[in-house]
């Protein structure tokens, strides 16, 4: 795929899949292409050459009520100005499923009731969204897609917003899902998190993928000095899981 914004191209040439029951993580350097390249899986953006397929179809052939069932976006940031309880807002990822007429059902009630335990909100789900943590809110936007009961996630960062509990709560939340058979594309600036995750990590830097395949095959000093410039240390830890460490 290649495209943008109008005036700004952003991403050339990029190759990625995503299968279900596996994750894949997008690492690089601010300004990379990341949030963009999700924008695009999630149908936002239009990609100027190239296209986007979904279950074999391609996005752009689908009727946008339908890839909302399919497809949970988790952006970076999202405005919680409305006021909603924790039950109220993760009760919007049911939306594609209700229409504009067709009251909840007792399936949309335990989607939803299924989500805020998941993210362990359940004891919250009466409180005012305003009134939660940024790591809690986090998760109640996480919650809102998974009550959409999607088969592909596509999160921007979304641990940044987490404490180290949170951060756990969220890897042990995506393997969860990803046995289930879900497919997960994130967007990391922790490394180490990535690592913990994802089946599949690609790089890309200035808009292009400078390399992909399993963490064992991509995770390389040489790799994060030349994109983030950083030299780094792998240790292996004694489970078998790599460790990424800055030098100096």
């Amino acid at each position: 795929m290649t495209g943008g914004y109008p005036g700004h191209e952003v991403l050339h040439g990029v190759d990625l899949e995503v299968a279900a029951g596996a994750c894949v993580a997008l690492l690089g350097p601010n300004g990379a292409g990341k949030s963009t390249l999700l924008r695009m899986l999630a149908g936002i953006l239009a990609p100027r050459t190239g296209s986007v397929d979904l279950c074999d179809r391609p996005l752009a052939s689908w009727r946008r009520r339908e890839a909302a069932k399919v497809v949970g976006y988790v952006p970076q940031n999202v405005a919680l100005t409305f006021p909603l309880t924790v039950r109220e807002f993760v009760e919007q990822g049911r939306a594609p499923h209700l229409g504009a007429w067709r009251p909840p059902t007792p399936e949309d009630h335990a989607a939803v009731a299924g989500a805020l335990a998941t993210v362990r909100l359940t004891d919250r789900a009466a409180t005012p969204v305003q009134r939660l943590s940024g790591g809690e809110r986090q998760l109640a936007v996480l919650g809102r897609a998974l009550a959409t009961q999607a088969r592909l996630l596509i999160l921007d960062e979304p641990a940044a917003a987490l404490d180290v509990r949170h951060q756990l709560d969220l890897v042990a939340i995506l393997r969860q899902l990803v046995r289930a058979g879900v497919g997960v594309v994130l967007v990391a600036h922790d490394w180490n998190l990535a690592l913990r995750l994802a089946d599949r990590i690609v790089v890309l830097a200035a808009g292009r993928v400078v390399a992909a395949g399993t963490p064992a095959e991509v995770v390389r000093p040489e790799l994060f000095l030349d994109v983030f410039g950083v030299d780094v240390e792998i240790l292996m830890r004694a489970d078998g899981a790599a460790l990424i460490v800055p030098r100096g």
